[in-house]
């Protein structure tokens, strides 16, 4: 083409083409000699992709997850309601963390360590480009950390949620949900029991009675997270226990930052629970009290005894002490003083013979004296508790017990040490060789050499390998005992009996799929049966999932196409009339 000066002045658009130029019905002559060049097509390769979108998708509800949770009984029941929820709405739950598209990391606020290892996971996954959500107390206590910034995050009472944070994570936006839930201005105890839910074991149900405490210890950081006491309704407590034998549960443990206060707020109390409990739980299943500190159980000492001599309640109750002086026990606010705590052992001892107490006890706090340490020593030399949880004093940032003058981190590190040492010095379970005993199996140990049981009083008894023996009430005859345990042979001529009231669900089986739940994820769940516990498949859990968002796209489209005709056909009429 003959180029043209800018000073030019053109009269026509046409001016700029050349005598040789192509004109139009030349160019539209030339089109019949052009012949296509066939294109081949992987069909199979293609049908594939379709199946499979690729796996950067941003489609929800087909990515796999992987989830770590740390910490307690609590904190579990969470992370399996979580996942319950996740692999309900079609999302894969997966073992294999380098495998998953995002990682939910489920935080634990006691103790430092703890919060270190969530930091590093949130670390591992930035290298490894994972998505990621965080839950737990670590974030609810201090969203603002460094280290949490641009990350979604899912409140410890917002776990119903847990579906609505994934999806707008997995589509790369960051969500943060860490309200607080209400009735009409008054806090309740969270997310409501009736979720779906994975267990960990399919044979025991965590049950969290309350979250929060009433207490104000200048160590906790917990409470910072969980907040001031909220109890769970009993009848809403008493049917998911219900549910839950239904669905092959023969062990329920009651959980919460502290089982003693239950009820205290909606004008109730942990005694009143425990009866209409036991009045559901079938023959052979036990039930398992948590952790409750002295000051609340003092009040019901004569009924928690009763309740604790049940035959389908563990005589078991774990009372923390922390410390033997009361100097120490001042400083912590804990509310009691050491005959507090004596009182409630040595009544407890009397009234339900052969009761496991544990307690924990914190070595190093602030301004505690050799004497004071000395104290403590002599409490479990003369308790002897076959259950002792002991924890070097780590200062937690933001509670009061940080600005307090600390204990040299060597004297910490031998006094827990020290401590540990009587601990391990004597045997608990030594003169209970050649009795016989009644236990209920729940487990596999983690040498994967024996099955793990309980007895009466909640003390591990290890039993042979028998698949027929899981999930029963068996005899054992004690032949060994260890510090933590005692070996069991199982009596040939005795009965195995079944407390289960039906059989349990599968390992990583959806709990409690109700009609209401299925509602809310919406109509591809019209394809799972109706049943109170399913086994979902994944594939066709995705695909379902895509053939519902591909009906509400074509909806939508539809629905705006028809908007914008009337919109036109108006404005026509207009101009027209």
């Amino acid at each position: 083409m003959p180029s043209v000066s800018c000073d030019t002045l053109l009269d026509d658009i046409e001016d700029i083409v050349s005598q040789g130029d192509l004109k139009p019905q030349d160019r539209h002559s030339a089109r019949k000699h052009v012949v296509p060049k066939a294109r081949k097509r992987n069909t199979q390769k293609y049908l594939q992709e379709e199946n499979s979108p690729p796996s950067d998708s941003t489609i929800p509800g087909i990515q796999k997850i992987w989830m770590r949770t740390w910490g307690c009984s609590h904190n579990n029941s969470d992370g399996e309601y979580m996942a319950g929820q996740l692999a309900a709405y079609g999302y894969e739950i997966t073992e294999n963390a380098s495998d998953a598209d995002l990682w939910l990391l489920n935080s634990c606020t006691v103790k430092n360590p703890a919060e270190d290892h969530f930091r590093n996971s949130i670390k591992k996954a930035q290298e490894e480009n994972k998505k990621i959500v965080l839950a737990g107390c670590v974030p609810q206590a201090q969203p603002r950390q460094d280290y949490l910034k641009g990350l979604s995050v899912i409140g410890v009472q917002q776990i119903d949620r847990v579906v609505e944070v994934v999806e707008e994570t997995i589509k790369g936006h960051s969500v943060r949900l860490l309200g607080q839930k209400k009735d009409n201005g008054k806090r309740l105890g969270g997310a409501r029991l009736d979720l779906p839910k994975i267990r960990k074991n399919p044979l025991i149900e965590i049950i969290s009675i309350n979250t929060g405490c009433l207490n104000a210890c200048t160590y906790c950081k917990t409470k910072h997270a969980r907040g001031n006491l909220a109890s769970y309704p009993i009848g809403e407590l008493v049917e998911r226990a219900r549910q839950s034998f239904q669905e092959g549960v023969c062990e329920i443990w009651l959980t919460s930052e502290d089982t003693g206060a239950y009820g205290r707020d909606i004008g109730t109390n942990l005694p009143a629970l425990l009866w209409k409990l036991v009045e559901v739980i079938p023959e052979g299943a036990m039930l398992r009290l948590g952790m409750t500190n002295p000051p609340y159980i003092l009040e019901h000492l004569e009924e928690m005894a009763k309740i604790l001599n049940h035959p389908r309640v563990y005589a078991f109750l774990h009372i923390p002490v922390q410390s033997a002086s009361d100097t120490v026990l001042m400083e912590m606010k804990r509310e009691y003083c050491v005959a507090d705590f004596k009182r409630v052992v040595d009544f407890l001892k009397e009234k339900v013979p052969g009761i496991t107490v544990a307690t924990d006890i914190i070595c190093g706090f602030p301004g505690e004296t050799d004497q004071d340490f000395q104290e403590t020593v002599k409490l479990v030399e003369e308790y002897k508790f076959p259950s002792l949880f002991i924890n070097q004093f780590y200062p937690r940032p933001g509670t009061p017990a940080a600005k307090m003058a600390q204990v040299p981190a060597q004297v910490k590190k031998q006094r827990t040490k020290d401590l540990s040492r009587v601990f391990h010095s004597y045997n608990p379970y030594d003169h209970k060789i050649g009795e016989r005993q009644q236990v209920l199996v729940t487990e596999e140990s983690f040498d994967s050499k024996f099955y793990v049981a309980h007895n009466r009083f909640y003390e591990q008894v290890l039993v042979p390998k028998n698949p027929t023996f899981m999930g029963k009430m068996i005899e054992v005859d004690i032949y060994e005992s260890g510090k933590h345990f005692m070996k069991g042979q199982p009596v040939s001529d005795a009965k195995v009996y079944t407390p289960s009231i039906s059989k349990p669900l599968a390992k990583g089986e959806v709990s409690g799929l109700t009609e209401d739940f299925r509602n809310r994820l919406g109509n591809h769940l019209s394809l799972v049966p109706h049943t109170s516990a399913v086994r979902r498949d994944p594939a066709s859990s995705r695909m379902a999932l895509r053939l519902q968002r591909l009906h509400q796209d074509c909806t939508l489209r539809a629905s705006v196409g028809l908007a914008l005709f009337a919109l036109l056909l108006a404005f026509l009429v207009k101009v027209y009339n």
